[in-house]
């Protein structure tokens, strides 16, 4: 779940089962009362329509909450950590991040840095369509080396220079389960 109206759809779908929460966040919700595997079953099929499932297996979970720091750390930080972000994910994660690497590869089939590039695309997206910082001031709070790193990686990524993208007139951008 990255949006609030995912959270608001899993909040709505528990109060139709008769399920009490304690919290409802992003990839993981705290019930009040034991849930019988029939309300699990429910709650799995009533999800599924709106493209949310429920984690079943270890893997899938972690690959979750790892997806999970890479968004809030991309995009619901002020500013994005200094150190490295392999250290960033291991020490938040509390795994070793080769380890997680090569689940997450093996698993989504892509690597961590790829999805982060991603991610760091679409936030400098946003941050272009907001129009209230220029280039160089994105590229420096997103943490590139210079403009020319961010423009490279921004042309690889969605084929445009941020300019261009920047002057589109139809500004698109991929909702963040999406990327």
């Amino acid at each position: 779940m990255v949006s609030l109206r995912c959270k608001m759809l899993v909040k709505a779908e528990l109060k139709g089962l008769g399920l009490h929460y304690i919290c409802v966040d992003l990839g993981v919700v705290d019930i009040v009362e034991d849930i019988t595997p029939e309300q699990r079953a429910l709650l799995k099929v009533n999800l599924l329509p709106s493209g949310l499932e429920l984690m079943d297996d270890k893997k899938s979970m972690l690959i979750e909450k790892i997806k999970i720091v890479i968004t809030e750390m991309i995009h619901y930080n002020d500013e994005l950590p200094k150190v490295n972000y392999s250290e960033y994910i291991s020490k938040v994660m509390g795994y070793d991040y080769t380890y997680l690497a090569n689940i997450f590869s093996e698993v989504k089939g892509i690597t961590i840095e790829h999805y982060i590039i991603a991610h760091k695309i679409e936030k400098v997206k946003e941050l272009l369509l907001y129009d209230e910082l220029n280039l160089t001031e994105i590229s420096y709070k997103m943490n590139y080396s210079s403009v020319s790193h961010l423009s490279t990686q921004f042309k690889k990524v969605t084929g445009l220079t941020p300019t261009f993208f920047k002057n589109l007139k139809d500004k698109r951008r991929n909702t963040l389960d999406n990327v």
